[in-house]
């Protein structure tokens, strides 16, 4: 078999992608899985195939590409989310902490990496750190106080009264 031009593997990519949008995660795998070399897409292949594992909530085998993709992309942040993700539902909350932590400090305006550590924090019982990463991502993106109600992963908070100041868009007592 003939090898593909950057042009051609680029196609490839971006169908795998697009049958991931329109939620079509197997025949995104399909695609990645009929090429073994990527050659310079190794990023987005590997991505791509942990989001579509993750997609079909395989969430165990989503980390081994994830990882890979966040060997080659330290702090992408779309990467980190997916590993905290991951790592979250796998039982690994030290590690899904630990990728949002290090992908903040490139990326310290993403108020989703915020609020997502602010869910792990709250799970992991530090709710000082909770409050704190909640606090900024709410600063730097208020509209993410509508996912708040919802938030299982906030539930131990609930009733504390600087969450609950913060869910209601007061500042939190000092």
């Amino acid at each position: 078999m003939s090898r593909l031009s950057r042009e051609q593997i680029r196609r490839q990519l971006d169908e795998a992608e697009g049958f991931l949008m329109l939620e079509l995660p197997n025949r995104s795998l399909q695609i990645l899985g009929s090429q073994s070399d990527w050659s310079d897409m190794q990023f987005e292949a590997n991505f791509l195939k942990g989001e579509a594992l993750r997609s079909l909530k395989h969430y165990r085998e989503a980390l081994r590409p994830l990882e890979m993709a966040a060997n080659l992309r330290p702090n992408d942040p779309s990467v980190a989310l997916a590993l905290g993700w991951c790592y979250k539902r796998t039982n690994r909350l030290a590690q899904a902490i630990d990728s949002l932590e290090r992908a903040l400090v490139e990326n310290p305006d993403k108020a989703l990496l915020h609020y997502n550590l602010a869910c792990y924090w709250a799970l992991a019982g530090n709710d000082g750190k909770a409050l704190d990463a909640l606090a900024t991502a709410l600063e730097q993106e208020p509209e993410l106080r509508a996912l708040i109600a919802k938030e299982p992963d906030f539930d131990r908070l609930r009733g504390h009264p600087d969450f609950d100041r913060l869910a209601a868009g007061r500042a939190p007592l000092a």
